[in-house]
């Protein structure tokens, strides 16, 4: 995605409330890494600034103008068609999964959905921009517990099927390791890792499913078993 220009971080922050706006901008233009390019109030004033400054990253909220109901996942979406080099961190009052399917349901490359509590931890939010500028995905955690509740025992059931080192191999994806780290990290050869992501995926039942990127669905699996007594 971005991350072949020189220089900071090219952002475009939306949201219709002033004060949620200016200090949105305030606080990732302190940051060296980042440089808000534009300020967008609704739907179309960010399809508008993309469109004019081509930003690397949208910074988004969930609900605004005109409908004041999924706009931010509107965006995502459709950048994902006409500029998909542009990565999206949509920020939202709401913990509701189904706004986090909906994000990554085109793929979650270059996607990240936070609350906005996270807003207030400044480096968790930084840390968001930065990723999906890489083309990486980042999901509150918060939401995957919501997700994983509606999905009820099924990904447990899934998750006991992994053998130990399906789990290593697994618990190391999930924190947004490469083939290459996980590999370091287990004393194993690459071509090791490879096998057991796909032993995983097909214990998981996520092969064949070209819609949803295999290891953020991987992840939420492995965190919703961490997430059961």
């Amino acid at each position: 995605m971005g991350g072949v220009r020189a220089g900071p971080v090219r952002l475009v922050v939306a949201e219709d409330s002033f004060l949620v706006r200016e200090s949105l901008a305030r606080l990732l233009s302190a940051d060296g890494r980042l440089a808000v390019v534009g300020l967008a109030v609704d739907y179309e004033s960010a399809i508008a600034l993309v469109q004019q400054q081509r930003p690397d990253v949208l910074v988004t909220d969930v609900r605004m103008p005109p409908t004041g109901t999924d706009e931010g996942i509107r965006l995502a979406c459709q950048l994902r068609v006409s500029h998909p080099d542009i990565g999206v961190v949509v920020l939202s009052q709401y913990d509701d999964p189904a706004y986090a399917v909906a994000l990554v349901s085109g793929g979650s490359r270059g996607r990240a959905y936070l609350l906005k509590d996270r807003v207030a931890e400044l480096d968790q939010l930084v840390d968001a921009v930065v990723a999906v500028n890489n083309g990486e995905s980042v999901l509150d955690p918060e939401v995957i517990d919501g997700l994983m509740a509606r999905q009820g025992g099924a990904a447990q059931d899934r998750m006991e099927r992994l053998t130990p080192r399906e789990r290593q191999v697994l618990a190391a994806l999930a924190t947004g390791a490469s083939n290459r780290t996980v590999a370091a990290q287990l004393v194993l050869s690459q071509r090791a890792v490879e096998k057991h992501i796909n032993a995983i995926f097909a214990k998981l039942g996520l092969t064949g499913d070209t819609n949803v990127d295999q290891r953020v669905k991987a992840t939420l699996m492995f965190l919703s078993g961490h997430s059961s007594p």
